[in-house]
């Protein structure tokens, strides 16, 4: 198999998420069933997996907070601000035309 598809929960999935293009027989692996070990994720380094996520707030953010747990263990990555400092609330598109800031932190 060249790619694996897993999605958050199948039966949202195929109504609300891009494997809805797909044919209705298309095998798909649930997330949940990934991480507790009963299915594999990738079988190999050349295989290609997919993610079809349909908006479960809390699954992202446990994944986010595992991501940045292992960055900081591994001592890699630098924090970036997400929220922009605008001079101009209203003006959003302003800052388009600057360049993005990027500040680095240092971990204690």
């Amino acid at each position: 198999m060249r790619a694996r598809v897993i999605v958050e929960y199948e039966p949202q999935s195929r109504i609300e998420g891009e494997i809805q293009h797909m044919p209705a027989d298309s095998p798909v692996t649930e997330l949940w069933q990934v991480i507790n070990g009963q299915a594999p994720g990738r079988e190999n380094a050349r295989q290609v997996t997919l993610f079809d996520s349909v908006g479960f707030a809390i699954e992202d953010y446990s994944a986010l907070r595992y991501v940045l747990d292992v960055a900081k263990a591994l001592d890699v990555g630098s924090e970036l601000e997400l929220v922009p400092d605008l001079a101009d609330p209203k003006d959003l598109f302003a800052r388009l035309a600057q360049p993005p800031r990027v500040q680095h932190k240092k971990r204690a």
